[in-house]
C-alpha cells in the first residue's frame, strides 16, 4: 500500500470538493443515502462476517458497537438525508471587520482540507464520518479497527461507486485496508497531506495518536463518566435517571461508569436502585467501608475508579459531601460527561461550575451526550479537550476560516 500516492490523491481531491456549491454537495449525501438503503443487506451480510470473527474473540457488551444490521444502516441513511438539509458551513461571514484602512475586510469559513479519522469498531462512524466531511467541503481518510474491517470495506466501496454521477471525485474518500497498525504511524507523520486528525474511541487509541502525531488533532470518545446523587435528591427521579445512563446502551462513551451517593441518602437510594440493576444483570463493584449497605447475597467486585467499562459494570461510592463528590470527578474524569441529582439549586448550579467537563448535567440522563439529541444532526465525535470544538461536534468544527479583503487601491504608508 503506497499511502503517498493515497494521500497526494486525497490532497487534490480536497480542492475540488472545497469548491462544490451547497446544490451539488446535497445532491451527492442525498445519493450516498439512496446507495446504503439499495445495499443494506449487502452492508448487514459484511457486518456478519465482523461480528462472527468479534464473538470468537469474546468482546462481550462491545459487539453492540459493531452490530450494523438493516435497522442501523436505515438510520444512518436517514442521518445522512438530515446531513444534506442542514446550512452550508462553508462561505458564511463570520466577520465583518472594520480596518484602519477603510477597505472591506470579511473573515469567512473555509474547509479544514483533508481530514483523517482513525477509529475503534462502529460501521456507523464511517457514514457519518463521509458525509459530514463532504458537506463541510473537505475529503476524508479512513481508517477503521480490524474489527470492522469487512463492514467498512462494504461501506465505503457504495458510497464511492454512488459518488461517480456526482460532482464530488471518489478519491475525496479514501480508506486504507490493511489491518497493519504500523501504517497508523505514517498517517500520523504525514502532515503534508492530512490537515486534521481525528481518533474516535478508548483512552489507549487516543493516547497513542495524541503522542505520536505531528497532525493537529480533536481527541473524541474516552471518558469516565459520573452521576452524583446528591442529600437532596428525588430518589425516583435519580432510581431512572442512573439506570438509563448506564443501561440504555452500555457500551457507548456516555454510559455511566461510577455512581457517587451523599452519604445521607445512600442507604435509601440503594435500596431502591440496587433492585432495579440487580434484574438488568449490572456488576456492582464497591470499597470495603461501605459494603454494609448491600445485602450480604450480593456479589460485590473491586472498585476501579480510572476504568470506562463499556459493559455491565458499575462502581458505587458513598461520599460525605458534594466537595468531595467534585473533587472525586476532578481526579477521575475524562471532561466527557458528569451529571448531578439534586433538587437543591444551590448545589446544581456549584456542580454545573465547578465541574470541568464538555458537558455536565443537573437532573439528567448522561445519555443525551450525542450530536443528534443537541440537533446538530450526526456527529463527527465528542470531544473531550478545550481548543477549537468541545463536547459533541459536528459540521461547524471541521471548518476553519480565512480572512478576505477587497480595496480600491489602498497601500500602507507607515
Amino acid at each position: 500500500m503506497n499511502l503517498k500516492k493515497q494521500f497526494e490523491k486525497t490532497r487534490t481531491a480536497s480542492r475540488k470538493v472545497a469548491l462544490l456549491s451547497v446544490v451539488d454537495k446535497n445532491s451527492a449525501l442525498r445519493k450516498i443515502a439512496a446507495a446504503l438503503e439499495k445495499n443494506a443487506k449487502k452492508i448487514e451480510a459484511a457486518n456478519l462476517k465482523d461480528l462472527k470473527l468479534a464473538e470468537a474473540k469474546n468482546l462481550g457488551e462491545k459487539l453492540d458497537r459493531l452490530k450494523f444490521d438493516t435497522s442501523r444502516i436505515l438510520a444512518s441513511a436517514a442521518e445522512v438525508r438530515k446531513i444534506a438539509w442542514l446550512p452550508d458551513p462553508v462561505g458564511r461571514i463570520l466577520e465583518t471587520a472594520k480596518p484602519r484602512a477603510k477597505f472591506h475586510l470579511e473573515r469567512i469559513s473555509v474547509p479544514l482540507g483533508v481530514i483523517a479519522m482513525i477509529y475503534e469498531s462502529r460501521p456507523n462512524v464511517t457514514v457519518d464520518a463521509i458525509a459530514l466531511a463532504l458537506k463541510s467541503g473537505n475529503a476524508i481518510v479512513l481508517r477503521g479497527s480490524s474489527d470492522a474491517l469487512n463492514s467498512n470495506r462494504a461501506i465505503v466501496k457504495i458510497i464511492r461507486e454512488s459518488l461517480q454521477s456526482t460532482k464530488i471525485p471518489v478519491e475525496a474518500i479514501q480508506f486504507i485496508d490493511s489491518k497493519d497498525r504500523k501504517i497508523v504511524g505514517e498517517l500520523l507523520k504525514s502532515r503534508k497531506f492530512i490537515d486534521l486528525v481525528i481518533p474516535r474511541g478508548g483512552r489507549g487509541l487516543i493516547d497513542f495518536v495524541a503522542a505520536n502525531s505531528t497532525i493537529p488533532t480533536i481527541e473524541t470518545g474516552a471518558s469516565v463518566v459520573h452521576i452524583f446523587v446528591d442529600a437532596k435528591a428525588d430518589l425516583a427521579k435519580a432510581v431512572k435517571i442512573v439506570v438509563n445512563s448506564k443501561m440504555r446502551r452500555v457500551s457507548i462513551c456516555n454510559a455511566l461508569d461510577t455512581l457517587l451517593v451523599h452519604e445521607k441518602i445512600a442507604s435509601k437510594l440503594l435500596a431502591k436502585l440496587l433492585p432495579e440493576l440487580e434484574k438488568l444483570k449490572v456488576k456492582i463493584h464497591a470499597e470495603k467501608e461501605s459494603r454494609g449497605l448491600f445485602s450480604t447475597n450480593y456479589k460485590l467486585r473491586t472498585t476501579n475508579f480510572s476504568k470506562e467499562w463499556l459493559s455491565l459494570d458499575l462502581n458505587v461510592k458513598v461520599v460525605k459531601s458534594l466537595d468531595e463528590a467534585i473533587a472525586h470527578i476532578s481526579k477521575y474524569s475524562l471532561r466527557h460527561t458528569e451529571a448531578i441529582c439534586t433538587e437543591d439549586k444551590k448545589a446544581a448550579e456549584k456542580f454545573l461550575r465547578e465541574v470541568d467537563a464538555a458537558c455536565v448535567y443537573s437532573n439528567l440522563s448522561t445519555q443525551f451526550s450525542d450530536g443528534g439529541e443537541f440537533g446538530l444532526g450526526a456527529e463527527i465525535g465528542i470531544s473531550t479537550q478545550k481548543l477549537h470544538a468541545r463536547g459533541p461536534f459536528a459540521l461547524e468544527a471541521l471548518t476553519s476560516y480565512k480572512w478576505v479583503g477587497r480595496g480600491k487601491g489602498e497601500i500602507r504608508e507607515n
